[in-house]
């Protein structure tokens, strides 16, 4: 089979596997507190300017869920476009912990400052919740990345409404480095109020690592992980694998390769014909028929993105590992 489905259906990229096998007769402390973790903080810290703080977590949705939980009152809610992961990916999560999602409409996956600054008006007393948080992902995920401008609009408006910006970087490694961006990890933490590095869609076996330039938001943070069963034993296992993504720029290559594939895959499909919405990403969706579907599901894996009677749009996913005859194979697939 070759594999559209994600940008984590492997175990890891195999240089952080090395990595991880030449400690393996070491022994290490727990819940982060090794000498890899403490030293996977300084060289990410050395890709920043302003002083952040860091915590290495797990996956994503647990990420999201300690994230707001432990910044958010319990009366306060978050705002989120309606395609957001926390919306419609995560099972309630969210909603479990108690607070409310407030969920703004998208035709692209993006929200932007002025439909925040109306959504939190309409809230208007202590008979309702109280927006307290934005939330974004970067990239979208639908494949599209917010700009330097777009970014800045959103954090103004969130400081002039005493609110809080948090972006899910599960895929901030293709982010980064795609053609379209104009961000650095410099911007990140000055144009946030707290976000992750995605590692677990960027080429690692799993973890995420969180980034606030905040001390009250650092406050007990490690309290709300270990409640919420995001405090590791085995910790190190990814503090070992941020050391290996940022030490040689491994994290960037891997977006950059991710990236170019999908860039290939764009002209190739231009090249049959095929007409779509293409995304600056490694995010494809394409929509064909579902006879078509179903012959390229005999030697593709892929999603089923969204059901349009007769067709389906599916997601085509490109990661390190993609190659270009990978590409090729499936445009002659399509032509047949």
């Amino acid at each position: 089979m070759i594999h559209f489905r994600n940008d984590y259906n492997d175990i890891a990229h195999p240089k952080l596997i090395e990595r991880l096998v030449t400690y393996q007769n070491e022994a290490h402390l727990g819940y982060g507190m090794d000498l890899h973790s403490k030293h996977a903080k300084d060289v990410i810290q050395k890709h920043i300017k302003t002083p952040v703080y860091v915590h290495f977590m797990s996956g994503g949705t647990s990420t999201n869920k300690i994230v707001i939980s432990h910044l958010l009152k319990p009366f306060e809610a978050v705002i989120s476009a309606a395609t957001g992961h926390i919306e419609v990916h995560e099972t309630g999560a969210i909603e479990q912990t108690g607070h409310k999602i407030i969920s703004l409409p998208t035709h692209d996956g993006k929200i932007d400052a002025q439909q925040i600054d109306e959504a939190y008006q309409t809230f208007t007393d202590e008979h309702m919740v109280k927006p307290k948080m934005v939330y974004i992902s970067q990239a979208t995920e639908t494949g599209l990345i917010y700009s330097k401008k777009e970014l800045q609009a959103i954090y103004e408006v969130c400081q002039k409404l005493n609110m809080y910006l948090f972006v899910d970087g599960a895929r901030l490694g293709v982010a980064l480095t795609s053609k379209e961006n104009d961000l650095t990890l410099d911007d990140m933490v000055n144009l946030t109020d707290i976000f992750y590095i995605g590692g677990t869609k960027n080429g690692a076996l799993l973890g995420e690592a969180v980034i606030t330039k905040h001390a009250f938001m650092d406050d007990y943070f490690r309290y709300s992980m270990k409640q919420q069963g995001g405090l590791l034993a085995k910790s190190f296992l990814v503090g070992m694998q941020f050391e290996g993504l940022f030490e040689n720029d491994l994290f960037y290559e891997i977006g950059r390769h991710a990236n170019q594939m999908s860039s290939y895959l764009i002209s190739q499909l231009k090249s049959i014909g095929l007409q779509f919405n293409e995304t600056p990403t490694n995010q494809q969706f394409i929509t064909l028929k579902k006879e078509k579907i179903e012959q390229l599901k005999k030697t593709y894996t892929f999603e089923i993105w969204q059901d349009l009677k007769d067709k389906q749009m599916i997601r085509l996913v490109t990661t390190y590992r993609t190659t270009k005859e990978d590409i090729d194979q499936l445009i002659l697939d399509l032509k047949k």
